[in-house]
């Protein structure tokens, strides 16, 4: 008896299947987002170096930090609601190539002798126009490239594999301008940028939904401010983000160098303790690709009061080991927070209108970080510097309860289908819970908090 012949072997049996939810956009956006946390952040650190490597002082490089901050405010708005108007990759490449260019020119002026400082603060906001486009765009590209009830762990394998390029490329950043300059590290971030708009290209937009019938920008602004402002857990939880990101950028940005100064030893210990902080979103984002939590915006509330104990920490101030715990600790729990406000907004906004919703989300909270940061020094003048700290963390622990306060915060669940739109139009959500809700049903349109950008050139977590 002749035995059977062997079945076939298929083509595609050596190669490793993704997994259902990891489709085409969202692994470009994944590789596109690894490449420029590579450079970005690097470059922000090279940056700092250009300016004082030219002669300036610590003032030059806040002016300069803040000529990227502003254009953020001025044409985030905008950006959200272009990106809506048009096929988003199309925003994303464009913002791309707009980075690519100011960055070639910096590392240029860099490499060929000493920049000016006027001309390092005019290619800082073209960068920042950039990605006040870029920002809304890639933020709605992300979360309209998932779905299911998997979308959860989606987003907390790209924020992992985000934070993990960010600390590798402030890592190898550190390295390169030690042996080689600051110049060819803005150089490579140049770069980044171009090879992240060429992934982006091939973003595939078909499928989008968009308004059938839709007015002007002006129009399309107010509609975004409609969905924004009709969602109580979106508005309360943004006007807490900008209390929460203005004193934590003040403790973490004016003080914590300070006070490590002082009473650490100096930079080492600051920066091991920020390392931790990010080996914390790294543990955090690792923890949300198995933690699905129902009731999403009420633990990604309570996973913010620990975000007041760096603050305190500092007003003490502890020991080195005792603040490296604590960063980690926040680590974890703003990336908990991180997941689940992306979740929210998957789930909650239409995906034709997640641009715009973004957009406000963003100016609303960082519009006050600048403020902040020029106030810390008067602040500790006045107050001292411990009252100053103490008053930081009571700030974050205060806006956080009141915020548990707000009934669409505390009891809106997680489902496995998203909201629907209708010609541009809301409608109410026709979701089915995952199990039955142990509480008051939500009311359409409740929402959660806003995301970090999808990318490693915005905010870091909401909090950076």
């Amino acid at each position: 008896m002749t035995p059977p012949a062997p079945a076939p072997r298929s083509r595609t049996s050596h190669r490793p299947r993704r997994p259902e939810w990891a489709g085409r956009n969202y692994t470009l956006l994944t590789a596109s987002a690894v490449v420029t946390n590579l450079g970005s952040h690097g470059a922000l650190i090279a940056a700092a170096f250009a300016v004082m490597e030219s002669g300036g002082d610590g003032g030059d490089v806040g002016l300069v930090a803040a000529a990227r901050t502003l254009p953020l405010v001025l044409f985030t708005l905008i950006g959200g609601a272009i990106a809506d108007r048009l096929p988003r990759h199309r925003v994303m490449v464009a913002a791309n190539a707009l980075n690519c260019v100011s960055q070639a020119a910096f590392a240029a002026l860099v490499l060929m002798g000493e920049p000016t400082l006027w001309q390092m603060t005019l290619l800082t906001a073209l960068g920042g126009t950039g990605q006040a486009f870029f920002n809304p765009a890639a933020e709605g590209m992300l979360i309209s490239s998932v779905d299911g009830e998997q979308a959860s762990r989606a987003f907390a394998v790209f924020r992992l594999a985000m934070h993990g390029a960010g600390i590798g490329g402030a890592a190898l950043g550190g390295v390169l301008i030690a042996g080689f300059g600051p110049g060819w590290v803005l150089a490579i971030d140049a770069a980044a940028f171009a090879v992240a708009g060429a992934l982006r290209a091939f973003l595939n937009v078909s499928q989008a939904s968009r308004p059938r019938n839709s007015g002007g920008l002006l129009t399309d602004l107010r509609d975004g401010w409609r969905e924004f402002a009709g969602r109580t857990w979106l508005w309360s939880i943004t006007i807490q983000f900008a209390v929460v990101n203005a004193v934590v950028g003040a403790a973490e940005a004016v003080y914590g160098p300070l006070v490590a100064e002082e009473s650490l030893g100096g930079a080492r210990p600051w920066g091991l303790a920020l390392a931790a902080f990010g080996a914390g979103t790294i543990g955090g984002a690792l923890l949300m690709t198995r933690w699905k939590p129902r009731r999403m915006l009420l633990v990604g509330t309570v996973c913010v009061f620990p975000l007041a104990l760096p603050s305190a920490a500092l007003a003490v101030p502890v020991p080195f080991g005792a603040l490296a715990a604590v960063m980690f600790v926040s680590g974890v729990a703003i990336e908990v927070f991180g997941v689940v406000w992306m979740t929210a907004l998957h789930q909650e906004v239409p995906e034709e209108k997640l641009s715009r919703v973004s957009a406000y989300d963003w100016v609303s909270s960082t519009a006050v970080l600048p403020l902040s940061m020029a106030l810390a020094g008067p602040a500790e003048q006045a107050v001292g510097r411990g009252q100053a700290l103490w008053g930081c963390a009571g700030l974050i622990v205060l806006v956080t309860a009141l915020v548990l306060l707000v009934p669409d915060v505390r009891n809106l669940t997680r489902r496995t289908r998203r909201v629907a739109g209708n010609q541009g139009e809301s409608v109410p959500s026709p979701l089915v819970p995952e199990v039955a809700p142990a509480g008051p049903a939500v009311p359409d349109g409740a929402s959660a908090p806003a995301a970090p950008s999808a990318d490693a050139e915005g905010t870091v977590g909401r909090l950076g």
